[in-house]
């Protein structure tokens, strides 16, 4: 039993590398650590490419919506302006005519003739302003009508032709001719339905009933105006209109 005691005391001891797998261990939970912080680093990056692409994209759109805005008002400022000019043509023409005299039409015939003539060698552009300035300017009615109707049968398809048709049908009616200055509102109505000019028409349409005595016409459509373009000028002229009509 001794000797059994001898020998297991003469073992040596295990030796354990602490400081060897200690140095493997940190090397490793370095590289580790080393690989994470440029994993990160490259994520943060992206993410700051992502941001200045962001932030490019975002001033790109805040110049475009300024760009569109300003585009949209100008153009609200144009047609409001369109709208304001024939309103003001409308009004003096029906001025000048209420206060123009008879003329024989013997007198106007050989003037209206030449005026065709003549409208044949213009451009679309010039013909139509040459129609607008018999109207305005020259106050040659009949010259004018002749020449509204010259255009319309050149042009049937030009951005003017709503605007054409429609004071061809102004002078017609303010000739009495109520029948055919009809006409030509319908059409700007029925052909056109994106014109500015077609509440005007729609509530030339109903004028032009009163004067044919067809109140239950003309109420229907000065609703008609009300009812679709509700914050025009026409809808404001249609409702004291109606009022009147349905005293």
């Amino acid at each position: 039993m001794a000797s059994s005691f001898s020998v297991l005391a003469a073992k040596p001891a295990p030796v354990l590398e602490i400081g060897a797998n200690s140095n493997a261990s940190s090397g490793g939970l370095s590289q580790q650590l080393a690989t994470l912080e440029r994993k990160l680093d490259a994520r943060n990056r992206a993410q700051i490419d992502i941001k200045m692409q962001l932030d490019d994209l975002q001033t790109e759109v805040n110049e475009l919506r300024g760009v569109t805005e300003l585009h949209t008002h100008q153009l609200s400022q144009v047609l409001e302006r369109q709208r304001e000019l024939y309103q003001e043509l409308d009004r003096r023409v029906n001025e000048a005519l209420n206060a123009k005299p008879s003329v024989p039409s013997a007198i106007i015939a050989p003037e209206t003739t030449n005026t065709v003539n003549y409208s044949n060698n213009l451009s679309e552009n010039e013909s139509y302003d040459r129609a607008v300035n018999l109207v305005l300017k020259d106050k040659r009615y009949e010259q004018a009508i002749a020449e509204f109707k010259s255009f319309n049968e050149k042009h049937p398809n030009s951005t003017y032709a709503p605007n054409a048709h429609y004071w061809l049908g102004q002078l017609l009616f303010n000739k009495g001719q109520f029948k055919d200055a009809a006409a030509q509102f319908e059409l700007v109505v029925s052909k056109y339905k994106d014109s500015n000019k077609r509440s005007d028409a729609l509530l030339k349409l109903a004028a032009v009933a009163q004067k044919q005595n067809n109140k239950t016409r003309a109420v229907v459509l000065f609703k008609q105006v009300i009812e679709e373009y509700p914050s025009s000028s026409a809808a404001q002229l249609a409702k004291s209109r109606l009022e009147n009509l349905t005293k």
